[in-house]
């Protein structure tokens, strides 16, 4: 376990005994797909045969993002029944908590018309700028009007009074239950190509349209995830239904494996998701 993993751990073991002794929910800050697939390694081990239950939150099924939420076993009742292999709700079960049990929110940023053409990275870069912390907000929709932002409830309103401009536009901003986030629809795109072996290093280079030299050097740097795990083996055989993600390249799934060509290479198909 390295120091990261470790810190981590640490963290949710503090929040665990935490909800254990008020008997009330206690949550981390957002974590990244890494951490989110990681605490859930941590949290079945943790909430075993206890009284707590656990899910990971992020405000809709395919949240990258995601908060770590500890509650009492006897409040699922009101919020649905973790499983009990689990100690908790599986990431991403619709009914793994309702709107207004969860200490998250919609931060709802809206831009006038007319005002010039802004990008995730200018709405976060304006949110990091009023010194919060990155795990402070969850996944952001860019849209034309403007943005949805999931961030933590007790931060939302410091986050709508002083958030007054995004790049060069005047912006204003609403706090809005969870249930009312807009995430827009998902933009995919098909890749039909051929590969020696599914190995990760020729499935990135094929997503991602790179040099498979270049997919073994961001492999081996830990830019690349699986299934929201760091892999740094660029030899890791995948199977159809992975996720990948490689940052600063996006996001594609294994979509389809096929049969072998004459030239005995693998058909896949891919869809890369921006």
């Amino acid at each position: 376990m390295n120091k990261e993993d470790r810190m981590l751990s640490a963290i949710l073991r503090d929040k665990f005994r935490l909800c254990e002794k008020r008997c009330s929910p206690v949550w981390t800050d957002f974590l990244t797909p890494a951490e989110a697939a990681e605490a859930e390694d941590i949290c079945r081990g943790l909430c075993a045969g206890t009284d707590v239950g656990w899910s990971l939150e992020g405000g809709w099924e395919d949240a990258e993002r995601r908060i770590c939420l500890f509650r009492p076993k006897d409040r699922w009742g009101d919020v649905g029944t973790a499983p009990e292999d689990q100690g908790g709700a599986s990431a991403g079960c619709p009914d793994s908590g309702s709107a207004d049990d969860l200490p998250i929110c919609v931060l709802r940023i809206n831009v006038p018309k007319g005002s010039p053409r802004l990008t995730h990275r200018d709405y976060l870069g304006s949110l990091l700028g009023l010194g919060i912390e990155r795990a402070v907000t969850g996944d952001i929709f860019v849209r034309e009007d403007g943005a949805d932002a999931v961030v933590l409830s007790d931060m939302a309103d410091y986050l709508a009074q002083n958030l007054i401009s995004v790049g060069r536009a005047s912006v204003s901003c609403e706090v809005l239950d969870i249930s009312q986030l807009i995430t827009g629809v998902q933009q995919t795109k098909e890749i039909r190509d051929t590969v020696a072996s599914l190995r990760l290093d020729s499935i990135c280079a094929s997503a991602f349209r790179t040099a498979r030299g270049k997919a073994q050097d961001a492999i081996k740097a830990g830019l690349v995830s699986v299934n929201g795990r760091q892999c740094l083996k660029p030899d890791t055989e995948l199977k159809e239904g992975d996720r990948i993600s490689c940052r600063g390249k996006g996001r594609a799934v294994l979509a389809e494996v096929g049969g072998r060509t004459r030239k005995d290479r693998i058909t896949i198909k891919l869809n890369q998701i921006s």
